[in-house]
């Protein structure tokens, strides 16, 4: 809880206002790239939260009674808002994440104004369910919202997915309390800004910043929260659905990945090998989405590895402020030292390791990892093959390292894969490469996993369901989805 008299001092933003934590504690939140102070964080409490949950809660009749027009105008504008601030909220997230401003400036800050455009879109040409029953009656259906909605985010994308909760609640009426990240709330405060800016409703949406052991179980516990909706680990996404549970409150959960990318002997290298790379180390691989796990048909696992190994050496990994950066730093000390040690404990187990390992040259100072391709012991491919099974239970293979560390692993036969590719408690995306649409389809059908790209990576169709299998997740969230977490439906019959 150190403190910087050169680093920005945060603010939560409750019914309208900022105002300073309760408790007057802060938390020094670091650029991941220089180890220095950038941002102070209020280290929110209970009582932050309760008056954040209050202002939404009186906020809600009168936001919750407006028109779908007039809703739709107000995520409008807010996306008008973003778009304006890009460059000023590029830099905030690149600094406050280590993402490359390169990434930031195309995907994250883009996507964020395109979330509450999209929803802003879905109300206005949404349609009811309406059915006869008979000549003298008929039932239609009503959506509507909860209440109050709390969203919990992560640090990975963290005006991205943290749009992708605000954008839904507030355009199907609900009011809401968001907890950002506490390692990523720059771009967070930046958009509060941007509420007071569009003439958003005072309480519509309240920002608490904080720790999610106090300010994320204050919001969970909440009696007048009713929808909670959570982007982060399983094992955080475990505590929240057993304290939400004996309220029986709706929840929404989508979790960790470990997502097999399969390589079949008919793909095309030549034209895929760049996407295969990118879906394994974007955003420092810190994306639930990438590909940590690359199975690769024996016929062209050896070619396979050395065309990856170049292509991921070749890689630029520095400053993120750097337009050609393709990698920056980890997110913090302490999450690099966790994927370290995974690379670490795959030494000592005797795995090949093909290139990274550690810090790129020159990049002592900052959390930075050079990206990681790690292969089954054994000196040549029958000696993988041989010791696949041992590999496949080690913890490099069935934990989500969440940074730049690839295994790549030979297999023989479509089942062998198939088996392979569901051998974890995850199931939430997977890639196909192949030249086969038969071959594509059958597997597809067969993988345990919310999302399965063939061909490609990371085209998120809005419109489309999104969640995770097994540990994954609980739930889906997207046009025909996030109704259904921030509404409840009402079925109304009438008869004459």
């Amino acid at each position: 809880m150190s403190q910087s008299t050169s680093a920005l001092r945060l603010k939560n933003f409750i019914d309208g206002e900022f105002l300073a934590p309760v408790n007057g504690k802060y938390l020094a939140s670091p650029n991941p790239a220089t180890e220095e102070t950038h941002v102070e964080v209020p280290l929110s409490g209970s009582e932050d939260v309760a008056n954040a949950v209050a202002a939404a809660k009186r906020a809600f009749p009168i936001w919750s009674a407006l028109t779908v027009e007039e809703r739709a105008k107000y995520l409008d504008r807010i996306a008008d808002l973003i778009d304006e601030r890009r460059d000023e909220l590029v830099h905030a997230e690149s600094a406050d994440q280590g993402k490359p401003v390169g990434l930031a400036s195309t995907l994250d800050i883009p996507r964020a104004a395109y979330n509450f455009r999209f929803f802003a879109g879905i109300i206005r040409h949404e349609l009811s369910v309406a059915a006869p029953m008979n000549p003298k009656s008929f039932s239609y259906v009503r959506r509507e919202p909860i209440g109050v909605a709390g969203l919990i985010s992560p640090w990975n994308l963290p005006i991205y997915l943290l749009t992708w909760k605000i954008a839904p609640a507030i355009a199907y009426g609900n009011t809401c309390v968001a907890k950002p990240s506490e390692m990523t709330s720059h771009t967070a405060a930046i958009l509060a800004e941007i509420f007071v800016q569009a003439g958003l409703p005072k309480g519509v949406v309240n920002l608490v910043f904080g720790l999610g052991s106090e300010a994320g179980q204050a919001l969970v516990e909440h009696r007048d929260v009713k929808v909670i909706s959570f982007t982060g680990g399983t094992s955080t996404g475990r505590k929240i659905a057993e304290t939400a549970a004996p309220q029986l409150k709706k929840i929404s959960l989508e979790l960790g990945g470990k997502n097999p990318t399969i390589v079949m002997k008919d793909a095309d290298l030549d034209r895929h090998m760049k996407m295969i790379v990118r879906s394994s180390f974007l955003n420092q691989g810190e994306i639930c989405l990438c590909g940590s796990r690359i199975y690769v048909q024996k016929d062209r696992f050896e070619e396979f590895v050395k065309r990856f190994v170049a292509e991921a050496s070749a890689l630029k990994v520095g400053d993120p402020a750097a337009r050609d950066t393709f990698m920056g730093p980890l997110v913090s000390r302490e999450h690099r030292e966790k994927v370290l040690g995974f690379i670490e404990e795959a030494r000592a187990q005797g795995m090949e390791l093909h290139c990274g390992g550690g810090a790129p040259k020159g990049l002592e100072r900052g959390f930075y990892v050079a990206p990681t391709v790690i292969t089954p012991a054994g000196k040549n491919l029958d000696e993988k093959l041989k010791g696949l099974e041992k590999f496949q239970g080690s913890r490099l293979q069935q934990e989500e390292v969440f940074g730049p560390v690839v295994t790549i692993t030979p297999f023989v036969t479509e089942d062998d894969v198939v088996r392979l590719a569901n051998g974890t408690r995850y199931g939430l995306a997977a890639t196909i490469w192949t030249e086969s649409l038969a071959l594509a389809h059958g597997v597809a059908a067969k993988l345990d996993a919310g999302t399965v790209w063939v061909n490609g990576w990371m085209a998120r169709d809005l419109r489309m369901p999104f969640g995770g299998f097994k540990e994954s997740g609980m739930g889906r969230e997207g046009q025909l989805d996030s109704v259904n977490v921030f509404t409840e439906a009402k079925t109304v019959n009438i008869a004459w």
